[in-house]
């Protein structure tokens, strides 16, 4: 019998898997790519919310735990998917500019926040404000890192790439059985795909369509990331990710005209340089009303679990707290209240 079923393999998926592996788990991870929003994220890692200067919630925590964890899982895939790098933010005003140093007088921020100001980050970017620095920053190449961790889990037969079909799980009393896998838990980590989650769809995902474009321009030289209204992340070989859209409404996959206008536009209002778009990719984020994840146990059934619900954080809020979920199943350690989906119980009892 197995510890563990595992559904999804974004970056919830992943975290918990690696999680499990660590502590000699027996396991299976079920995925079939049909959520797309890990491939297609941005992948920074930074803990600051850029438009009002603030923390964003315990992100000092998860940035400090996050980063030694894919330190160590690129030695364990042989890979490297990390990208430090520097984010310039783009004032808009001589009041942005006093916003700024306000923040970085908090303890909790002032690790991140640069104090002087940058006149010019790059020729091709005006800023006529100047710029503020923020440090101990970079991405995770969400698209490297998860074709690597499939790799590595189909090599040790880990992965089965397929389906998951819901109305075949059934439970029994201290395990769950899954066609010709019996296991003591399951753990979902489907993203949007929840919403398609017979166990779990009572929970408020309303997620958020989020599109980017990839652009080539071999005059714009820029080295490091830059945040105006739109962000500009550094690809390598003159390739650059502009991003990104946040769409409520429109929960299709494909990438729309509207979206990439509208990115077009602002990025031409910070960039001076020629380029070309080379591609537009999108995906639905999977977050929440109240912009909390979704963690815990299944209101009554005590061997089904939810890992969810990071929106656009995912790469900083996966590896701590798919932990803290995995000490609340084998430790019965709280889980912390702000994530935990007993929060919506009664959600679930008014269906």
């Amino acid at each position: 019998m197995l510890d563990y079923i595992v559904v999804g393999l974004g970056l919830s998926g992943i975290a918990i898997s690696n999680h499990l592996e660590k502590r000699n788990k027996k396991f299976v991870v079920f995925e079939d790519n049909s959520q797309e929003s890990s491939k297609v994220a941005g992948g920074i890692y930074n803990p600051i919310i850029l438009k009002r200067f603030t923390l964003a919630w315990e992100a000092d925590k998860q940035i400090n735990y996050s980063i030694p964890f894919y330190e160590e899982l690129e030695k364990k895939l042989n890979t490297n998917f990390i990208q430090p790098f520097n984010i310039y933010r783009r004032f808009q005003s001589i009041e942005e500019q006093n916003n700024w140093f306000e923040a970085a007088d908090n303890l909790r921020l002032a690790p991140f926040m640069g104090t002087q100001l940058v006149r010019e980050v790059n020729s091709n970017i005006s800023g006529d404000f100047s710029f503020g620095k923020l440090e101990k920053t970079g991405a995770i190449d969400t698209e490297k890192l998860i074709s690597a961790n499939r790799d590595y889990l189909k090599k040790h037969s880990i992965l089965k790439e397929e389906k998951f079909d819901y109305s075949a799980l059934e439970i029994e009393g201290d395990f769950v059985s899954y066609k010709d896998k019996k296991a003591k838990n399951i753990i979902f980590c489907d993203g949007f795909g929840l919403v398609d989650n017979p166990f779990f769809n009572y929970l408020p995902l309303r997620g958020n369509k989020g599109e980017y474009l990839i652009i080539k321009s071999k005059d714009l030289k820029l080295k490091q990331a830059v945040k105006s209204s739109v962000f500009i992340l550094p690809l390598g070989n003159d390739l650059y990710k502009v991003g990104a859209t946040y769409d409520h409404k429109d929960k299709t996959k494909e990438p729309t005209l509207e979206a990439r206008t509208k990115l077009q536009k602002d990025l031409d209002k910070l960039i001076s340089c020629e380029y070309e778009i080379v591609d537009q990719v999108s995906g639905i984020r999977p977050a929440t009303a109240d912009r909390r994840p979704l963690l815990g146990n299944h209101p009554q059934h005590k061997n089904l679990f939810l890992c969810n619900g990071f929106g656009s954080r995912g790469v900083l809020i996966g590896p701590l707290l798919s932990e803290n979920l995995l000490n609340f199943i084998e430790n019965g350690i709280p889980l912390p209240p702000e994530v935990d989906i007993t929060r919506f119980q009664k959600k679930y009892y008014k269906n």
